[in-house]
């Protein structure tokens, strides 16, 4: 298997968290960095032993294969763009655009020139949530027909470098996290075909509390409590909520209700965690068996991508996925304005489950 190179663009808070989670992957390796302030640029380089160029030298680069956009969410589409017009394999942080028209014209742009594009999270790669895919698939509690997924915080100015941008067009609770939990929910489960939401904006404005930013005002542009339905194609239904205003909670992150059986998913931020079930007829919830590595992190996804250019296999964390995650949120949101259910346009094949039992470093059989 050839060794695919990758660069970065946009150096920001979870480019560390790429250069750790692609490292065990033989099959790609980060060379090159850049980003819009070239200083930044040149220190995360030296930090972590690659080359820094300016965008434009990047992308012009014959030996970089796969370019990672990192890049703030209103930028994702433009630069994925420039990625495909550079004759690049294309992987967003999500959302994949911040509205259908661009996610559409990335998606278009990339059939048409052959290039793949794939897009976060790809924290269903781990085994977490690969564990809990086999079990269903194995059909321990028979039939889905229900689930539940919560994500509920208070929002990220008590700590992050920049909340600001959480608040503004494409960020928000539902479009910054609520991409773990309805992509976990399509590769359990299979793709939505409508939904319906009620969703509010609490504060007009939030004040960080971080030590380095205490006071700061932050404008919020979007809805900060989104409470939805989803209805499956398969007929089963879920209950989401996303929401920065909530102080504290005791729901679980994920459950998927069977026929026969019920079962409690990890968190969808994280790769790993522990899968459990309860069968009809018992009140007693048993730990499944790991069915698969829980050693990788972000980039896999990058690895699996690079696999699936060489094999020719669809690769799992693509950018249809993306696109069916992003036409969800929209219609959520659209769903709460309107008062009424909107049906899901796009189409989705489910992402094949990882093979079970897989060396740690390894995504194919």
């Amino acid at each position: 298997m050839q060794t695919l190179n990758v660069g970065i663009i946009g150096v920001g808070n979870i480019a560390p968290a790429y250069i750790r989670g692609c490292a065990p992957f033989d099959v790609i390796k980060i060379v090159a960095c850049a980003d819009i302030l070239a200083d930044r640029a040149q220190a995360f380089a030296a930090e972590h032993g690659i080359a820094a160029y300016s965008v434009d030298d990047l992308l012009a680069r014959a030996d970089i294969d796969i370019v990672v956009n990192l890049t703030i969410p209103a930028a994702h589409a433009d630069i994925s763009l420039k990625i495909i017009e550079a004759g690049k394999h294309a992987y967003s942080e999500k959302p994949l655009a911040i509205n259908r028209a661009d996610g559409e014209i990335v998606l278009r742009a990339a059939a048409a020139a052959g290039l793949r594009l794939g897009c976060a999270p790809d924290t269903f790669l781990g085994g977490g949530l690969q564990t809990a895919r086999k079990a269903i698939d194995d059909g321990v509690i028979g039939k889905p027909v229900a689930a539940t997924a919560f994500f509920m915080a208070h929002g990220p100015e008590s700590w992050h470098p920049n909340p600001g941008i959480f608040y503004l067009e494409g960020a928000g609770p539902l479009f910054d996290m609520g991409p773990y939990y309805l992509t976990a929910l399509v590769t359990l489960m299979g793709p939505v075909a409508r939904v319906a939401a009620s969703a509010r904006r609490t504060f007009p404005e939030r004040i960080a509390t971080s030590e380095a930013l205490m006071g700061q005002v932050l404008p919020v542009e979007v809805n900060t409590h989104i409470a939805g339905t989803l209805e499956f194609e398969s007929g089963a239904i879920a209950s989401v909520i996303t929401s920065f205003d909530v102080w504290g909670h005791h729901l679980p992150w994920i459950e998927v209700h069977g026929e026969d059986g019920s079962l409690s998913a990890p968190d969808p931020n994280n790769f790993d965690g522990v899968v459990r079930v309860v069968q009809g007829g018992s009140r007693d919830w048993a730990d499944v068996a790991k069915a698969h590595s829980s050693s990788i992190g972000r980039g896999a996804g990058v690895a699996d991508m690079a696999y699936a250019i060489q094999s020719g296999r669809p690769h799992r964390a693509s950018g249809d996925l993306a696109f069916h995650v992003l036409d969800i949120m929209l219609s959520l949101e659209e769903a709460a304005a309107l008062g009424q259910h909107v049906t899901i346009k796009s189409r989705l094949n489910q992402p094949a489950a990882l093979p079970a039992g897989l060396p740690d470093g390894e995504l194919d059989a």
